[in-house]
């Protein structure tokens, strides 16, 4: 990959002219939080940590302008892009109000367009969220919610320093469906400090019955520098053991598997295709997306670049009337081939033969002979590779051995 002093602000005022039928996202980065987890190492800032330095309506004016920004800049690489799916997320998105948000999809669709059918999803705490939030969002083309449960168990929810209560991330779910949201995720933690078979196995319970169509189920990564991390080194919590996360990935796979979920990608499972989330796989399979707000990262046609960080030297950049830009990189075919295959086979799609090359291949019939991937066909799909269930424990490795 290539890169320059002035490189990253010029990679953004001047992308290359992307395929007009690919899909283009945009995703939108809300740094504001109401406490901070203590696993969570996410872009986000708590009103202690800000200060006076920057507010929400400093964000929302300074994202307003960046939308702007990228919509002149893509204009001018080309036809600019109509945007097929749109993705609030970051810090607690409610804590900016539902019309906010909702303002700001009006921007995105009057500044850029929305393809009929768009995907429009914003991720909440469900502790911060209401029927009369369900309601604006809906009432405004939000159509997908994403809800933060992590876990059933109390004490599982103390270690991770998750504010709401069990039982409240249910009841937001009954909220949204009510409002009209055919699409609900859940997020759920596994393997934190001290949680048990069983503190999982009702966290799953629960999942199912609330009636979700989508399960987005991660294993807990201890991050350097979150007070979890600092937690654990001092000794008061145990660190993570890969046997016990694989053993409760297993166990999530099952469940949800018996209870009509199929899995599309190894950490994200779905009753249906309808309910993939449309903007995860763009980035999955190699899209392109503009990222606005603090830290946000974009990619469009192989160029890659990431934004200022803090809410106010970002929200400053934008008043002066720049790009917020603090890198950025152009990934050569050497990179764009890497990310393809990193990403490309933790799908259960897989891959087609042509995205290997001949040593790719060889390795990868190697991780066949050893049952960790198969020989796709079938629904479509040309010749390939996929993780098969074994290799779904063992993904990161897998790919790395396909790649060695």
């Amino acid at each position: 990959m290539t890169a320059g002093p002035h490189d990253p602000v010029r990679l953004a005022l001047s992308p290359p002219e992307r395929d007009a039928d690919a899909p283009f996202g945009i995703y939108l980065h809300v740094p504001f939080c109401a406490s901070r987890c203590g696993y969570c190492d996410f872009n986000t800032y708590t009103a202690g940590e800000l200060g006076s330095a920057t507010s929400p309506a400093d964000w929302e004016r300074a994202a307003t302008l960046e939308i702007e920004r990228a919509a002149a800049v893509l204009a001018g690489a080309g036809t600019p892009p109509t945007v097929d799916t749109v993705f609030v997320g970051g810090g607690t998105r409610s804590l900016v109000g539902a019309d906010v948000l909702v303002g700001m999809l009006d921007r995105i669709r009057s500044t850029f367009g929305l393809t009929p059918g768009a995907e429009v999803t914003t991720e909440s705490n469900p502790e911060s969220t209401s029927p009369e939030f369900f309601d604006r969002l809906r009432e405004g083309g939000y159509t997908r919610i994403s809800l933060g449960m992590q876990s059933t168990a109390a004490h599982v929810l103390r270690v991770l320093d998750r504010v709401h209560t069990p039982g409240r991330p249910q009841e937001a779910v009954a909220e949204a469906r009510r409002a009209g949201f055919e699409h609900v995720n859940l997020d759920v933690i596994y393997g934190t400090p001290g949680e048990t078979d069983d503190d999982l196995a009702r966290t799953l319970d629960a999942v199912v019955a609330s009636g979700v169509d989508h399960v987005s189920a991660y294993s807990l990564i201890v991050e350097d520098g979150t007070a979890l991390a600092r937690r654990i080194r001092r000794g008061e919590l145990p660190g993570t053991v890969e046997d016990v996360l694989a053993d409760r990935y297993e166990q999530v796979a099952a469940r949800l598997s018996r209870s009509g979920f199929h899995w599309y990608e190894v950490s994200n499972f779905a009753t249906g295709e309808s309910g993939y989330c449309r903007h995860n796989l763009g980035y999955w399979r190699g899209g392109d997306w503009w990222g606005i707000g603090p830290g946000a990262h974009s990619h469009v046609a192989g160029h890659r670049w990431w934004n200022l960080r803090h809410p106010a030297r970002y929200a400053a950049a934008c008043d002066a009337g720049d790009l917020p830009v603090e890198g950025g990189e152009t990934l050569d075919h050497a990179d764009r081939h890497l990310e393809r295959i990193m990403t490309g086979l933790r799908l259960a799609e897989g891959l087609p033969d042509e995205a290997f090359t001949t040593g790719e291949r060889t390795r990868a019939d190697l991780q066949v002979e050893a049952g960790l991937l198969r020989r796709r066909s079938g629904a479509g799909l040309g010749p390939g590779y996929a993780l098969t269930e074994a290799g779904r424990l063992l993904a990161d490795g897998v790919v790395r051995d396909v790649l060695l």
